[in-house]
């Protein structure tokens, strides 16, 4: 009997709901995984289906589709092993679990131990806890099963170590943020150095809605060294090679991909999940309002790399008070882009508008009502664009603004998916930057010049809020960490501003629930991580 044994771990991207085509994905790859001379070949967590299924999980013909898909992959397992990830019933309840297909057969599920009831997860809604270990044998090799949030307790990995596991495998749809794979290498370090064993960490990668998985698959050693690692967000099938030793196993070292620097991470989030909502959700394209600004050039930047230049198109829709710099700037990006450009002047609607209004009107003095009928007009004639040829409508407001509700609704808020909803405006800065390190996309001066929403002569978006250096500070104090005005007073921030900004961030959930969806990179966005009442009258400062 050989002493070695090779698994294959498949960083593989699948799509909610499609149970048999993601069953066919996972087909395809056991094949490759044989060609790559692989005993086992392991999936991410919930492959089958897909994560997050949400609600798909309280469908009654839930449990016929999975058996299906399952009875499909039966043939395949006669060549390779396959550990799966997939919702099953057992007993009137409905367990995350993985399945062992082996010979031909259904040979062993485990069902998840602990389950995740924070930030973007909620699968206490759905899941019942699992018990007790689950180990199969390969080649003389005892191989214990975890899935996702087992590894980040002591509980499980000792469990299966307990009942004779010499490597752990956990299957994972383990979502991004900012620094979320030093997070994951560190814990599952500590489970390696704890139970002296080595650890094969399988993530899948692609977009779902909001989020982004990332991918990083890495087979650590049993004293918590990097082994082999997988790429950052692209689906790979990553072989690993394990050495039966008379006290356990090693792993073999294999080449590391390389871990991306932070700008980089989130750069690619941000095009992936672009990339993935378009296509997943059947749109022939995007088009976007490009203002000459630095978040729309930087939105269409996104879009060209996500889904190349044909499919986006960029609408100028100038006003008066459009600079000539913005007109100049919004050209240029496209025509770096090779874009599809057009330009519309929204001054003959806005001026049939303020004459059906005249009656209404009368009287009054102007305010931001006639600047807010600037962005719904241009609100509209994206919609109609929109309506017409099958594109989605990409919003372009980032996290500063969402935050304090600098913003339009049903304005420069109307659209599908808003690409910078969780990048805060010191990021839309830096990921310009960055972007142009790979090749001529944003031009200097839309970086350097102050930022404004060009609603008002000489209008500068510092003339309603504070410095973005300053408001994003206090913003991630008060949403990233959860911590209260008189706290972040305490730092030394100025009591007024702080004071203002929380109080905006708070009057505005009502314009956030209304607004689309868009990519997380944090650990707090606004979406499924934030879900405040909208009418409530909490107060927050202390």
């Amino acid at each position: 009997m050989s002493s070695e044994v090779r698994v294959v771990m498949a960083q593989i991207n699948t799509v909610v709901g499609d149970i048999a085509g993601n069953g066919e994905r996972i087909r395809e790859a056991a094949e490759q995984a044989v060609a790559q001379r692989a005993d086992l070949v392991v999936f991410p967590e919930l492959a089958l289906t897909g994560y997050p299924p949400e609600d798909l999980l309280l469908r009654p013909s839930l449990e016929i589709r999975v058996k299906a898909a399952l009875e499909a992959l039966l043939p395949a397992s006669k060549q390779i092993a396959l550990l799966i990830g997939l919702p099953v019933h057992r007993g009137g309840r409905l367990y995350n679990a993985a399945a062992l297909l082996r010979d031909g057969k259904l040979e062993s599920t485990y069902c998840k131990q602990k389950l995740p009831n924070y930030r973007v997860f909620d699968e206490v809604r759905y899941f019942a806890e699992g018990e007790g270990a689950t180990v199969f044998e390969l080649k003389g090799l005892r191989f214990g099963v975890t899935v996702c949030e087992d590894i980040w307790s002591p509980e499980p990995a000792a469990k299966a170590v307990a009942a004779g596991a010499q490597v752990i495998v956990n299957l994972n749809a383990s979502p991004y943020h900012v620094g979320k794979q030093a997070e994951r290498e560190a814990v599952v370090g500590k489970r390696c150095a704890e139970n002296s064993v080595p650890v094969l960490y399988v993530n899948q990668v692609g977009a779902q809605d909001e989020l982004v998985f990332d991918g990083g698959s890495f087979a650590m050693d049993a004293q918590g060294g990097v082994c082999t690692r997988a790429h950052h967000i692209d689906e790979e099938l990553l072989p690993v090679t394990l050495e039966k030793t008379a006290d356990g196993c090693t792993v073999r070292r294999e080449d590391l991909a390389e871990q991306p620097a932070e700008l980089a991470t989130i750069y690619d989030a941000l095009v992936v999940g672009v990339r993935d909502y378009v296509n997943k959700n059947g749109f022939k394209g995007v088009v976007l309002g490009l203002s000459g600004g630095i978040d729309s050039a930087l939105t269409l930047a996104i879009a060209v790399d996500a889904l190349g230049a044909e499919r986006v198109e960029a609408v100028m829709m100038p006003f008066k008070y459009t600079s000539s710099m913005s007109l100049e700037d919004a050209a240029k990006e496209a025509e770096t882009l090779g874009v599809t450009y057009k330009v519309i002047s929204i001054e003959p609607m806005f001026d049939a508008f303020t004459e059906a209004l005249s009656d209404e009107f009368a009287g009054l003095k102007r305010d931001t009502t006639e600047e807010n009928m600037q962005a719904r007009i241009r609100g509209v004639l994206l919609m109609a664009i929109s309506n017409k040829k099958g594109y989605l409508v990409l919003t372009t407001g980032n996290k500063s603004e969402m935050a304090v509700g600098y913003s339009t609704l049903y304005g420069d808020m109307a659209g599908g998916f808003d690409v910078l909803k969780d990048v805060s405006k010191q990021r839309v800065f830096a990921l310009s930057r960055y972007r142009n390190t790979l090749s001529p996309a944003i031009p200097q001066r839309v970086i350097d010049r102050p930022p404004s929403a060009e609603l008002a002569p000489d209008q500068k978006d510092e003339d309603s809020l504070p410095p973005y250096e300053i408001l994003d500070q206090i913003l991630e104090h008060y949403i990233e960490r959860d911590e209260s005005a008189e706290s972040i007073i305490a730092m030394g921030f100025d009591r007024a501003e702080v004071e203002r900004v929380v109080r905006l961030v708070d009057i505005n959930e009502y314009k956030r629930r209304q607004a689309p969806i868009g990519t997380r990179i944090t650990q707090r966005g606004f979406g499924r991580d934030r879900r405040y009442p909208i009418t409530n009258r909490w107060k927050a400062g202390v």
